[in-house]
């Protein structure tokens, strides 16, 4: 339990220190920022191997109610989520637990979160219909506006110029060049259902439709799309991740299947997840190009070897219901947003970090409302 010297410290905080915030230069606004110290406690049950001994799962709290969507490490340490749940972006750092709240402002329900060639957050927010950066130093958010219909946002991906490319579940694709500031938003073939999107090495953009059951390939700065159907009909192209060689991996959620298509010959290749039920979710291709998914039918992850066309299935807490996958060399994170956690997998030796820690759950209570991001 925290000191009642510290608790009282943080009440005093959150009575006054909030309310201080005031706007800063035009577009910008500090975001209400809520440091959430947790109590350290060993907790092995979190960071256990699993049988072959080379991959080590570890799971760590965040605030409860954040329901955090998609995850993703920066290259300093830390790993940034999206808490869908109560409008924030976190940070976690997983050498001590503590986790930094950023409130984005009402009615902020973000969904994805990527690292960009600027070392920033950003996120697509469907609650505010807008593309949001976070600033990894200081927090200040900056809010880019959507000028069409609700797009239902979904994922992000930047292509090789540091122009940022976002799907919207509503049918819809756009485009937001930083440097320009202004948000381009395109009709999608076939009507709802852009969800993952991702840049192959070659800087080309692909994205999934997961109602259209489709892999688009963005040919222009106008939007313009060529459709790649899967060999399997309905499949539920939900995600993409492109390996080192170019080839694209798919999670085919409704039947199950990781997918594979490869730009260079137009061939595809599908595999079925193991179980009774499998629902391919989410899909993150490592550097050793072995491919993650997460199966939301059986609440499990799992690892395929392209080379030897094997699953690992790898346990982790129930109900997660992990969405999305992200990663670096050694370990692959993703947010378990049925019980307001953050997981990653180690392998290959990856140092683990600190034993894993439980939030003080009388410190969270004493959360501020949300601040108000300046929308531009």
């Amino acid at each position: 339990m925290l000191s009642s010297r510290l608790s009282a410290r943080l009440q005093r905080c959150a009575a006054t220190g909030w309310n201080a915030m005031r706007p800063g230069p035009a577009l910008w606004r500090v975001a209400c920022v809520l440091v959430l110290l947790l109590a350290y406690g060993s907790l092995p049950a979190l960071g256990q191997p699993m049988e072959d001994g080379q991959l080590v799962v570890q799971e760590y709290p965040v605030p409860a109610g954040s329901r955090p969507h998609d995850a993703v490490p920066d290259r300093f340490g830390g790993v940034w989520y999206a808490g869908q749940g109560d409008g924030t972006v976190g940070r976690l750092d997983p050498s001590t637990g503590e986790v930094v709240v950023v409130r984005l402002g009402t009615p902020s329900a973000p969904h994805g979160i990527i690292i960009g060639p600027d070392d920033a957050p950003w996120v697509t927010d469907g609650g505010l219909n807008a593309i949001v950066r976070v600033d990894p130093v200081t927090l200040e958010v900056r809010v880019y506006p959507l000028p069409g219909e609700h797009a239902n946002l979904n994922t992000a991906a930047f292509d090789s110029r540091g122009v940022l490319w976002f799907t919207g579940q509503s049918g819809y694709i756009g485009r937001l060049d930083p440097a320009v500031g202004v948000v381009q938003q395109f009709q999608a073939p076939r009507g709802r259902g852009p969800y993952g999107i991702a840049t192959a090495p070659n800087g080309i953009v692909y994205f999934a439709s997961l109602a259209g059951s489709y892999l688009g390939r963005i040919d222009g700065d106008d939007g313009r799309v060529t459709e790649l159907d899967p060999p399997t009909p309905n499949a539920g192209v939900r995600r993409v991740w492109p390996d080192s060689a170019g080839r694209l991996w798919i999670a085919e959620y409704t039947v199950g299947q990781v997918g594979r298509y490869d730009p260079a010959t137009g061939q595809w290749a599908e595999w079925r997840l193991p179980g009774e039920n499998p629902r391919a979710y989410a899909v993150y291709v490592d550097e050793r190009d072995k491919v993650w998914l997460t199966d939301t039918g059986a609440d499990t992850l799992v690892r395929f070897d392209p080379e030897t066309e094997t699953f690992t299935t790898v346990a982790i807490s129930r109900p997660s219901n992990v969405a999305q996958l992200g990663g670096k060399p050694g370990e692959v994170w993703g947010a378990e947003r049925a019980r307001d956690h953050l997981v990653v997998v180690r392998y290959g030796g990856s140092p683990a970090a600190a034993t894993s820690v439980e939030r003080d759950s009388t410190l969270a209570s004493e959360a501020p409302g949300p601040g108000e991001g300046l929308r531009e």
